[in-house]
């Protein structure tokens, strides 16, 4: 696996571990509906959050939440309301990012709640 994709599955079980640690409950990991890919689906309470995970060993060229683009919400928010029919939730739903940026063998933790809205 290359080494890009070996930091990125690490960075989504540390963000698992950290939504574990504040409470929530990990419903699914990796969830796909055709061409999309939830990274974390967590409850906590009634409110799903539908979680991106973007991890990055470099900065330098922007913040790992600022690679979520348009394209990816969209898909996102598809995925999520066949994720909620299949499983007949009455939830509130809410869109979080989980920025990691791995400096060494640290690795720092942002949880951006609400990081976008998809209306």
């Amino acid at each position: 696996m290359a080494e890009h994709n070996e930091l990125g599955k690490e960075g989504e079980k540390k963000a698992a571990e950290y939504l574990r640690e504040q409470g929530y409950t990990i419903l699914q990991t990796n969830w796909v509906y055709l061409k999309a890919e939830i990274d974390i689906l967590a409850q906590k309470g009634d409110v799903l959050a539908v979680v991106e995970v973007k991890t990055r060993s470099s900065i330098e060229f922007g913040l790992p939440q600022d690679f979520v683009k348009p394209k990816k919400i969209q898909l996102l928010v598809k995925a999520v309301n066949e994720y909620i029919i299949q499983n007949d939730l009455d939830v509130e739903t809410r869109f979080d990012i989980i920025a990691i940026h791995k400096n060494r063998d640290i690795y720092e933790i942002e949880h951006l709640i609400d990081a976008f809205y998809y209306f």
